[in-house]
């Protein structure tokens, strides 16, 4: 298992635009000291479309140089084309990183074949574990369970990141493959740990890191009322990450708590006026900020 809790981090940018690679550094090392068991890297939160591959690949070796074992580092390689997947897999594999997420093919729209026959060309490539990642919501496709039982014949693929709140689909992976299940939307963790889910994937733990660690460990303990408790009181960063397309939100959020991890690249852009306000107001109602003075 990478972990029960894996933060989809961001990727700073400097203010000319630019990667800034120390400041990723320093925020890995944060999250992985409040809760986080590893990091998913260059992912949807990473801006991974708007990366360059050179971009990408250093990320991966600053998480790993920066972690050193202290936590897992996925590298997320999956692309709408297996040949640069393969590639990027097999590149992210010789810097050392832990295992891979890959993302359903986005955008083309392949069948079910095409699927399982795009994870094969990425598992021939490494021998260390792959997370697929079904999010029908970004991609159009939603990974079938039958296909997910024939991904789960491919020895590397240990695992299923679920963005998608379909709790039955959920149950069907934990009843008919040996596939780890984690939450891929933030409000998911609980209910998927409900139905054996070992965690999340995670965004708002960015902010609220040891409070999910916390509610994994009381349910895992067998505290179940507490778990639950943990997760209405969490009921405030689950709206602030509605208030704007993911990143845009977490950004503004990171920022106005002093971690300064920049804007966005374009066609993301960042949080307007109002946005700030309603992400300020969330903040505050989970007690990481001191309600402004009215």
């Amino acid at each position: 298992m990478l972990g029960e809790v894996l933060t989809a981090v961001v990727t700073p940018f400097g203010r000319d635009g630019a990667v800034d690679f120390e400041r990723f550094r320093e925020l890995a090392q944060h999250l992985v000291e409040s809760g986080s068991d590893g990091l998913v890297v260059a992912g949807t939160t990473g801006e991974s479309p708007n990366l360059t591959d050179d971009e990408r690949l250093e990320l991966f070796r600053v998480a790993v140089d920066a972690l050193r074992g202290r936590g897992t580092v996925v590298a997320g390689t999956g692309t709408y084309s297996t040949a640069h997947s393969v590639h990027l897999t097999r590149e992210a594999h010789e810097l050392g990183v832990d295992g891979f997420l890959v993302v359903t093919p986005y955008y083309n729209k392949p069948p079910a074949r095409g699927i399982v026959a795009h994870f094969r060309a990425i598992a021939d490539v490494t021998d260390r574990p792959i997370v697929a990642y079904n999010i029908p919501g970004r991609v159009v496709i939603n990974i079938e369970p039958e296909t997910i039982v024939e991904l789960a014949e491919i020895p590397t693929v240990r695992a299923v990141k679920q963005a998608y709140d379909d709790l039955a689909q959920a149950r069907r992976i934990v009843a008919e493959t040996d596939l780890d299940l984690y939450a891929g939307d933030d409000n998911l963790v609980f209910p998927f740990l409900e139905l054996g889910a070992v965690g999340g994937v995670c965004v708002h733990t960015h902010v609220v890191g040891p409070r999910v660690k916390a509610m994994i460990g009381a349910f895992r303990e067998g505290d179940a009322d507490t778990a639950r408790q943990i997760d209405q009181e969490l009921e405030p960063v689950y709206e602030l990450l509605k208030v704007q397309t993911n990143p845009i939100a977490i950004k503004a959020a990171l920022n106005l708590l002093g971690h300064d991890v920049g804007g966005l690249r374009l066609p993301l852009v960042e949080a307007d006026e109002g946005e700030i306000a309603r992400i300020r107001d969330c903040l505050e109602r989970l007690g990481l900020l001191t309600p402004a003075a009215v």
